[in-house]
């Protein structure tokens, strides 16, 4: 059977994917690795009593932003609307077994196209030959039939990417390929690894030389001197010295593994064609697009290995307290995926049946910033029993640079974006539904658009708490100082932005609507509270690095958090360490 949207929305519903805060395996001792293995099966969820170890609070502000300070310089500018939304860093695809594995990869990055822009790379096995092309730009802008034709092979991993700063560096954009002593190895990484540094510092230390500065690479050199046998349980070790958040494939000569980190803050999915080709992505759309079967997830701590034996699972490490990213169902999915065992479209929808239902006010028209705003809207719209309609119009042709003419327009980047329908607004009282105030710049532009279109009131309705936190798990986000609901509370924001009224999801009704999986959930963006503090040298996701074009890491001190580098009573003073270094 052909799998569609509404296919995985039915398997979530039936239970093929577990609630999140129910384990896969059936040891929690990292002791019994080896006996967690069951040859050719999918092992089934047990119940697992979890104990809550954070309360996600709201508060006034992100405590870690005392400690962290930022290069304002390093963001980019928010002359495209899109800038001032969080982003998803990656999606990532894993074929095995299709004859087409390449062209299936190429579709399904396709449909993950949404979770990074910027750059595209398919890896495949040929002849037990690692093969890659990869390069920067849309994946219809990476390949083409040519391409396409110079990866044969049954087995494929992909990877698109979504970079920070900078220049989108070719020797930047994944998958990875690297060959060691008992073979070659590629790897797709989608999330952020707050250790990053300490890790890399110490291999550095130890004769390593890296060639990128991504925190993947740090991945492949820890699978390299692991003494581990066999290759899976490389994959293991290396992953048991990993902090923070991590969804990765891996392809060699004749296997290929999905991972997830032990919280499973990025979304990984299991499906499978008819053909019985088995098929990993970070989103079900991509699965439904090349027609798999939507199976399940692969659980928070797992480790699937797919070879010429069939799929095996084992457990990476002890379990913890699942910690799922909630921006996956406000904003980064698609509508039609399915994410940690939930629909995002009724996810969206309820999200604006419960503003209806506690921040309602009087109006005669509802309408969307598209295209995140609009299933909110809907569920707004239906709850209030106002029509919904499209009054703003997005344009999907244009790029991220634009030439502004020399008289200067004023909102230029959002226009360019969204037209206001007039005939929907003039004269009307509009709610205007939007997934998140960022830094609350874009929302100030849309309130003007459409009040200078004839809006007789404009009423913002949010569907998210306030963020008052960044990201340090794998997605973009301004620091905490540029957060605007970190700096203001909510009337100060109204003002900011000019409209009649605003309101967010309330962070309670938020919880109460996850039921009994709300524990199960990140919400550090909204509360401050990070499941995984960020320690050492920790590169944050949307600050000022170096992108492989100029400068060095070191060079920048605005996007790490300052830490000893090396646990001191194992390797001396950080004076000691400098001295070393110099002396070398």
């Amino acid at each position: 059977m052909v799998a569609t949207a509404t296919n995985a929305n039915a398997a979530a519903a039936s239970g093929l994917s577990p609630p999140l805060g129910k384990p896969y395996c059936l040891s929690n001792n990292p002791s019994s690795k080896a006996s967690s293995l069951f040859p050719k099966t999918l092992l089934k969820p047990v119940v697992h009593p979890y104990k809550s170890a954070f309360t996600a609070a709201s508060a006034s502000r992100n405590p870690i932003s005392d400690v962290i300070k930022h290069d304002p310089h390093g963001y980019l500018s928010i002359t495209d609307p899109d800038d001032d939304k969080p982003r998803e860093e990656c999606g990532v695809v894993g074929i095995y077994g299709d004859p087409e594995a390449s062209r299936l990869c190429y579709l399904a990055l396709h449909a993950l196209q949404h979770r990074g822009q910027e750059g595209a790379g398919i890896v495949t096995v040929h002849n037990n030959i690692l093969q890659s092309i990869t390069g920067v730009g849309l994946v219809s802008d990476v390949f083409n039939e040519s391409k396409l034709d110079q990866l044969p092979g049954d087995m494929a991993i992909g990877h698109v990417r979504y970079s920070t700063a900078g220049a989108s560096m070719l020797k930047n954009v994944q998958p990875f390929v690297a060959g060691y002593r008992f073979g070659s190895v590629g790897v797709a990484h989608n999330g952020n690894l707050v250790n990053y540094q300490t890790l890399r510092a110490m291999l550095e230390d130890n004769g390593s030389i890296f060639n990128t500065s991504s925190d993947t690479e740090v991945v492949l050199h820890l699978i390299a001197i692991s003494k581990q046998r066999p290759f899976f349980l490389r994959i293991v070790e290396a992953c048991e010295k990993l902090e923070g958040a991590y969804s990765m494939v891996f392809i060699t000569e004749d296997k290929l593994v999905a991972v997830r980190d032990p919280f499973g803050f990025r979304p990984l999915v299991m499906g499978r064609r008819s053909n019985g080709a088995v098929v990993f992505a970070s989103e079900t759309c991509a699965l439904d697009l090349i027609e798999a079967t939507y199976e399940r997830e692969v659980y928070p701590g797992e480790v699937l290995l797919v070879d010429k034996d069939g799929v095996q699972s084992l457990c990476l490490m002890p379990h913890r307290e699942p910690k799922a990213c909630i921006f996956e169902h406000i904003y980064f999915a698609l509508p039609n995926s399915v994410v940690f065992g939930r629909s995002v479209y009724e996810s969206r929808r309820a999200f604006g049946e419960i503003l209806a239902t506690e921040a309602p006010v009087d109006c005669d028209v509802v309408i969307a910033v598209p295209d995140s705003g609009v299933v909110a809207a809907l569920g707004y719209a239906a709850k209030a029993g106002v029509p919904f309609q499209q009054g703003l119009i997005r344009s999907h042709y244009v790029g991220r640079t634009f030439i502004e003419p020399s008289q200067k327009i004023r909102d230029f980047g959002v226009k360019l974006k969204l037209s206001p329908v007039r005939a929907v607004l003039e004269g009307k009282r509009v709610v205007v539904v939007d997934d998140s105030i960022v830094r609350g710049t874009t929302s100030s532009k849309i309130v003007r658009l459409l009040k200078e279109a004839g809006a007789k009131e404009v009423h913002m309705r949010i569907a998210s708490p306030p963020m008052i936190g960044s990201c340090y798990y794998g997605v973009d986000t301004p620091s905490s100082e540029e957060l605007i609901s970190n700096r203001m509370g909510v009337e100060e924001i109204r003002e900011f932005i000019g409209s009649d009224s605003l309101a967010f999801l309330p962070f309670e009704s938020l919880k109460k609507l996850l039921g009994h999986d709300s524990p199960n959930f990140c919400y550090a963006c909204f509360s401050g509270k990070y499941p995984v503090e960020p320690k050492g040298k920790v590169k944050r996701v949307g600050d000022f690095v170096d992108d492989g074009l100029n400068g060095s890491i070191e060079s920048i001190d605005g996007g790490w958090l300052q830490g000893i580098r090396i646990e001191e009573g194992k390797r001396g003073s950080k004076q000691e360490l400098e001295e070393e270094r110099v002396s070398q």
